[in-house]
Protein backbone atom coordinates (compact mmCIF):
# COMPACT_ATOMS: atom_id res chain seq x y z
CA UNK A 1 0.00 0.00 0.00
CA UNK A 2 1.14 3.68 -0.90
CA UNK A 3 2.13 5.74 2.13
CA UNK A 4 1.18 9.37 2.62
CA UNK A 5 3.58 11.85 2.91
CA UNK A 6 2.16 15.41 3.85
CA UNK A 7 2.87 18.20 2.27
CA UNK A 8 2.70 21.44 4.36
CA UNK A 9 2.46 24.35 2.27
CA UNK A 10 4.08 26.71 4.99
CA UNK A 11 4.32 30.59 4.76
CA UNK A 12 1.70 31.70 2.34
CA UNK A 13 3.61 35.14 1.34
CA UNK A 14 6.99 33.50 0.72
CA UNK A 15 8.59 31.73 -2.80
CA UNK A 16 6.85 28.08 -0.92
CA UNK A 17 4.08 28.27 -3.39
CA UNK A 18 5.84 28.99 -6.34
CA UNK A 19 8.71 25.85 -5.40
CA UNK A 20 5.66 23.84 -5.11
CA UNK A 21 3.66 24.82 -8.58
CA UNK A 22 7.16 24.00 -10.00
CA UNK A 23 7.10 20.57 -8.71
CA UNK A 24 3.84 19.37 -9.07
CA UNK A 25 4.74 17.32 -12.56
CA UNK A 26 8.06 15.19 -10.83
CA UNK A 27 5.45 14.62 -7.10
CA UNK A 28 3.21 13.29 -9.96
CA UNK A 29 5.65 11.03 -10.90
CA UNK A 30 6.59 9.21 -7.70
CA UNK A 31 5.05 6.32 -6.50
CA UNK A 32 3.66 8.07 -2.81
CA UNK A 33 0.23 9.69 -2.14
CA UNK A 34 0.08 13.05 -0.63
CA UNK A 35 -1.94 14.73 1.73
CA UNK A 36 -1.23 18.90 1.25
CA UNK A 37 -1.87 21.16 3.69
CA UNK A 38 -2.58 24.99 3.12
CA UNK A 39 -5.26 27.17 1.84
CA UNK A 40 -6.66 25.68 -1.87
CA UNK A 41 -8.18 29.33 -2.75
CA UNK A 42 -4.91 30.85 -1.85
CA UNK A 43 -2.59 28.87 -3.68
CA UNK A 44 -4.74 29.08 -7.04
CA UNK A 45 -4.59 32.84 -7.05
CA UNK A 46 -1.07 32.37 -6.45
CA UNK A 47 -1.01 30.10 -9.27
CA UNK A 48 -2.57 32.45 -11.39
CA UNK A 49 -0.31 35.46 -10.33
CA UNK A 50 2.28 33.35 -11.69
CA UNK A 51 1.45 32.35 -14.42
CA UNK A 52 1.46 28.92 -13.86
CA UNK A 53 -0.82 27.18 -16.69
CA UNK A 54 -0.81 23.15 -15.20
CA UNK A 55 -3.80 21.87 -13.56
CA UNK A 56 -3.73 22.18 -9.66
CA UNK A 57 -7.69 20.52 -9.49
CA UNK A 58 -7.25 18.96 -5.91
CA UNK A 59 -9.47 17.15 -4.32
CA UNK A 60 -10.44 18.59 -0.56
CA UNK A 61 -10.40 16.53 2.38
CA UNK A 62 -11.32 16.23 5.74
CA UNK A 63 -8.90 14.11 8.49
CA UNK A 64 -11.44 11.94 9.08
CA UNK A 65 -12.28 10.78 5.67
CA UNK A 66 -9.15 10.67 3.26
CA UNK A 67 -9.45 8.45 0.13
CA UNK A 68 -6.74 6.20 -1.09
CA UNK A 69 -5.66 8.51 -3.88
CA UNK A 70 -2.92 10.18 -5.13
CA UNK A 71 -3.43 13.82 -3.39
CA UNK A 72 -5.53 15.00 -0.80
CA UNK A 73 -6.11 18.52 0.30
CA UNK A 74 -6.73 19.76 3.44
CA UNK A 75 -8.20 23.00 3.21
CA UNK A 76 -7.50 25.27 6.17
CA UNK A 77 -9.48 28.74 6.42
CA UNK A 78 -7.32 31.80 5.36
CA UNK A 79 -8.03 35.21 4.10
CA UNK A 80 -6.19 37.20 2.13
CA UNK A 81 -7.42 39.73 -0.84
CA UNK A 82 -4.12 39.97 -2.72
CA UNK A 83 -1.63 36.69 -4.37
CA UNK A 84 0.93 38.14 -2.02
CA UNK A 85 0.89 40.17 1.15
CA UNK A 86 3.91 41.45 2.51
CA UNK A 87 2.43 43.66 4.91
CA UNK A 88 -0.19 40.89 6.69
CA UNK A 89 0.76 40.06 10.20
CA UNK A 90 -2.01 37.30 9.97
CA UNK A 91 -0.65 34.16 8.20
CA UNK A 92 1.09 33.15 11.65
CA UNK A 93 -2.24 31.92 13.46
CA UNK A 94 -2.63 30.31 9.79
CA UNK A 95 0.71 28.60 9.65
CA UNK A 96 0.00 27.24 13.07
CA UNK A 97 -3.02 25.52 12.39
CA UNK A 98 -1.61 23.89 8.98
CA UNK A 99 0.85 22.47 11.40
CA UNK A 100 -1.50 21.08 14.13
CA UNK A 101 -3.81 19.59 11.66
CA UNK A 102 -0.27 17.40 10.46
CA UNK A 103 0.69 16.83 14.11
CA UNK A 104 -2.77 15.13 14.30
CA UNK A 105 -2.25 13.32 10.87
CA UNK A 106 1.25 12.04 12.71
CA UNK A 107 -0.51 11.27 16.19
CA UNK A 108 -3.32 9.13 14.35
CA UNK A 109 -0.47 7.51 11.96
CA UNK A 110 -2.49 8.46 8.96
CA UNK A 111 0.69 9.82 7.37
CA UNK A 112 4.77 8.46 7.66
CA UNK A 113 6.35 11.58 6.97
CA UNK A 114 6.05 15.48 6.77
CA UNK A 115 7.58 17.52 4.51
CA UNK A 116 7.22 21.83 5.15
CA UNK A 117 7.84 24.33 2.44
CA UNK A 118 9.48 27.42 4.08
CA UNK A 119 7.76 29.58 7.23
CA UNK A 120 8.98 32.61 9.20
CA UNK A 121 10.18 30.69 12.46
CA UNK A 122 10.20 33.88 14.43
CA UNK A 123 6.54 34.30 13.16
CA UNK A 124 5.56 31.31 13.91
CA UNK A 125 7.00 29.59 17.13
CA UNK A 126 7.08 33.12 18.71
CA UNK A 127 9.95 32.23 20.50
CA UNK A 128 8.76 29.08 22.98
CA UNK A 129 10.67 27.24 20.26
CA UNK A 130 14.41 26.99 18.63
CA UNK A 131 12.84 26.17 15.25
CA UNK A 132 10.28 23.79 13.72
CA UNK A 133 12.69 21.07 14.54
CA UNK A 134 11.95 21.43 18.27
CA UNK A 135 8.29 22.34 17.62
CA UNK A 136 7.57 18.92 16.19
CA UNK A 137 9.18 16.81 18.34
CA UNK A 138 7.89 18.59 21.37
CA UNK A 139 3.89 18.23 19.65
CA UNK A 140 4.55 14.55 18.97
CA UNK A 141 5.85 13.84 22.50
CA UNK A 142 9.72 13.30 21.66
CA UNK A 143 10.97 16.50 23.19
CA UNK A 144 14.53 16.43 23.18
CA UNK A 145 14.75 13.16 21.17
CA UNK A 146 15.67 14.87 17.91
CA UNK A 147 18.39 16.51 15.99
CA UNK A 148 18.48 18.32 13.00
CA UNK A 149 20.30 17.03 9.96
CA UNK A 150 21.92 19.06 6.74
CA UNK A 151 21.50 15.79 4.66
CA UNK A 152 23.02 15.55 0.85
CA UNK A 153 24.18 12.21 -0.48
CA UNK A 154 27.55 12.65 -0.27
CA UNK A 155 28.11 14.38 2.85
CA UNK A 156 25.85 16.05 5.99
CA UNK A 157 26.01 17.58 9.25
CA UNK A 158 24.17 17.75 12.43
CA UNK A 159 24.80 20.97 14.88
CA UNK A 160 24.47 19.73 18.40
CA UNK A 161 22.58 23.69 19.04
CA UNK A 162 20.69 25.00 16.63
CA UNK A 163 19.24 28.39 16.76
CA UNK A 164 20.97 29.99 20.34
CA UNK A 165 23.10 32.92 21.24
CA UNK A 166 26.80 31.94 20.41
CA UNK A 167 27.06 33.16 24.23
CA UNK A 168 24.75 29.85 25.62
CA UNK A 169 26.43 27.32 23.40
CA UNK A 170 29.57 26.44 25.40
CA UNK A 171 26.67 25.92 28.24
CA UNK A 172 24.58 23.64 26.51
CA UNK A 173 27.45 20.74 25.25
CA UNK A 174 27.36 18.08 27.34
CA UNK A 175 27.65 14.18 27.11
CA UNK A 176 24.12 13.22 26.74
CA UNK A 177 23.91 15.23 23.64
CA UNK A 178 26.82 14.28 21.72
CA UNK A 179 25.60 10.93 22.65
CA UNK A 180 21.90 11.47 21.49
CA UNK A 181 23.56 12.91 18.16
CA UNK A 182 25.70 9.86 17.52
CA UNK A 183 23.13 7.51 18.47
CA UNK A 184 20.51 9.63 16.10
CA UNK A 185 22.68 9.60 12.99
CA UNK A 186 23.62 5.63 13.56
CA UNK A 187 19.96 5.19 13.33
CA UNK A 188 19.42 6.89 10.31
CA UNK A 189 22.12 5.65 8.39
CA UNK A 190 21.57 1.63 9.27
CA UNK A 191 17.57 1.53 9.65
CA UNK A 192 16.72 4.35 6.83
CA UNK A 193 19.47 4.93 4.50
CA UNK A 194 20.53 1.33 4.98
CA UNK A 195 24.35 2.09 5.25
CA UNK A 196 26.34 -0.51 6.96
CA UNK A 197 29.72 1.67 6.54
CA UNK A 198 29.51 5.31 7.16
CA UNK A 199 31.83 7.65 9.60
CA UNK A 200 31.41 10.43 12.00
CA UNK A 201 33.38 13.34 12.69
CA UNK A 202 33.45 15.17 15.72
CA UNK A 203 34.47 18.62 15.51
CA UNK A 204 36.22 20.41 18.47
CA UNK A 205 34.49 23.99 19.98
CA UNK A 206 37.32 26.22 19.91
CA UNK A 207 39.97 27.04 17.44
CA UNK A 208 42.68 24.73 17.50
CA UNK A 209 40.33 22.72 19.76
CA UNK A 210 41.01 24.70 22.65
CA UNK A 211 45.25 24.42 21.77
CA UNK A 212 45.19 22.29 25.08
CA UNK A 213 43.00 24.27 27.28
CA UNK A 214 45.28 27.71 26.29
CA UNK A 215 41.76 28.83 24.33
CA UNK A 216 39.28 26.84 25.87
CA UNK A 217 38.86 23.98 27.99
CA UNK A 218 35.81 22.06 26.62
CA UNK A 219 37.31 19.75 24.62
CA UNK A 220 39.31 18.66 27.62
CA UNK A 221 36.44 18.35 29.74
CA UNK A 222 33.67 17.09 27.73
CA UNK A 223 34.27 16.70 24.15
CA UNK A 224 37.26 14.61 23.73
CA UNK A 225 36.07 12.34 27.09
CA UNK A 226 32.78 11.40 25.68
CA UNK A 227 34.76 10.52 21.49
CA UNK A 228 36.60 7.95 24.05
CA UNK A 229 33.94 7.00 25.56
CA UNK A 230 31.20 6.80 22.00
CA UNK A 231 33.73 5.61 20.22
CA UNK A 232 33.59 1.86 21.52
CA UNK A 233 29.84 1.54 19.73
CA UNK A 234 29.61 4.31 17.23
CA UNK A 235 32.29 5.07 13.87
CA UNK A 236 32.98 7.88 14.80
CA UNK A 237 36.77 10.06 14.94
CA UNK A 238 37.86 13.66 16.89
CA UNK A 239 37.77 16.12 18.12
CA UNK A 240 38.44 17.58 14.18
CA UNK A 241 39.71 21.36 14.27
CA UNK A 242 36.99 23.71 13.06
CA UNK A 243 38.90 25.23 10.85
CA UNK A 244 40.19 22.11 8.81
CA UNK A 245 37.62 20.48 9.32
CA UNK A 246 35.65 20.71 5.71
CA UNK A 247 39.32 19.46 4.28
CA UNK A 248 39.95 16.63 6.70
CA UNK A 249 36.23 15.60 6.04
CA UNK A 250 37.16 14.19 2.30
CA UNK A 251 40.67 13.15 3.42
CA UNK A 252 39.05 10.64 6.29
CA UNK A 253 36.55 9.83 4.14
CA UNK A 254 33.73 11.23 6.70
CA UNK A 255 29.81 11.11 6.21
CA UNK A 256 28.49 12.91 8.72
CA UNK A 257 30.22 16.18 10.89
CA UNK A 258 29.12 16.76 14.13
CA UNK A 259 29.38 20.61 15.05
CA UNK A 260 28.71 22.36 18.22
CA UNK A 261 26.54 25.28 17.14
CA UNK A 262 24.40 26.42 13.88
CA UNK A 263 27.27 27.93 11.89
CA UNK A 264 30.28 26.46 12.53
CA UNK A 265 29.32 24.16 10.03
CA UNK A 266 25.95 25.02 8.16
CA UNK A 267 28.38 28.31 6.39
CA UNK A 268 30.34 25.71 4.65
CA UNK A 269 28.04 23.02 3.69
CA UNK A 270 25.52 25.66 2.33
CA UNK A 271 28.33 27.33 0.57
CA UNK A 272 29.08 24.18 -1.11
CA UNK A 273 25.96 22.58 -1.71
CA UNK A 274 23.38 25.07 -1.78
CA UNK A 275 20.11 24.04 -3.03
CA UNK A 276 21.40 20.52 -3.28
CA UNK A 277 20.63 19.70 0.29
CA UNK A 278 17.53 19.00 2.50
CA UNK A 279 17.35 19.97 6.66
CA UNK A 280 15.90 16.30 7.90
CA UNK A 281 14.59 15.64 11.83
CA UNK A 282 16.37 12.03 12.94
CA UNK A 283 15.24 10.52 16.06
CA UNK A 284 11.67 10.75 16.09
CA UNK A 285 9.24 7.89 14.78
CA UNK A 286 8.67 9.17 11.40
CA UNK A 287 10.48 11.40 9.24
CA UNK A 288 10.51 15.22 9.26
CA UNK A 289 11.84 17.02 6.06
CA UNK A 290 12.33 20.91 4.81
CA UNK A 291 14.01 22.29 1.86
CA UNK A 292 17.22 23.86 2.88
CA UNK A 293 16.13 27.50 2.57
CA UNK A 294 14.16 30.42 3.90
CA UNK A 295 11.27 32.21 2.54
CA UNK A 296 12.97 34.37 -0.14
CA UNK A 297 11.94 37.32 1.03
CA UNK A 298 13.61 39.22 -1.52
CA UNK A 299 12.00 36.96 -5.03
CA UNK A 300 8.61 36.43 -3.69
CA UNK A 301 6.15 36.48 -6.67
CA UNK A 302 8.56 36.83 -8.99
CA UNK A 303 8.96 33.81 -10.46
CA UNK A 304 12.99 32.75 -10.19
CA UNK A 305 12.66 30.56 -7.12
CA UNK A 306 14.55 27.32 -7.68
CA UNK A 307 12.55 23.61 -6.53
CA UNK A 308 15.64 21.85 -6.60
CA UNK A 309 15.68 21.65 -2.86
CA UNK A 310 11.67 20.91 -2.30
CA UNK A 311 12.28 17.96 -5.07
CA UNK A 312 15.13 16.10 -3.46
CA UNK A 313 13.21 15.99 -0.15
CA UNK A 314 10.01 14.51 -2.39
CA UNK A 315 13.31 12.49 -4.01
CA UNK A 316 13.97 11.05 -0.31
CA UNK A 317 10.58 9.47 0.62
CA UNK A 318 11.04 7.97 -2.77
CA UNK A 319 13.82 6.94 -2.55
CA UNK A 320 14.46 5.58 1.39
CA UNK A 321 10.72 5.29 3.26
CA UNK A 322 9.12 3.19 1.15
Amino acid sequence: MKKNIIIVLGEPNSISSEIFLKSINYIKKTKLNFIIIGNYSLLKKQANYLNFKKNINFRLSKIDNLPKVKFNFINVDYKQLKPFDLKTNKSDAFVKKCFECAVLLLKRKLACGLINLPINKSKFTKNRYNGITEYIADKTNNKNKENMLLFNETFSVLPLTTHIPIKKVYKEITYKKIEKACKNINNFYLKTIKRKKFKIGILGLNPHNGENGYIGNEEKRIIIPAIKKLKKKYPIIGPLSPDTSFLQRAKLKIDVLIGHYHDQILTTFKTKFNYDAINITIGLPFLRISPDHGVGTEIIGKGVADPKSFKKAIKFFSKYNV
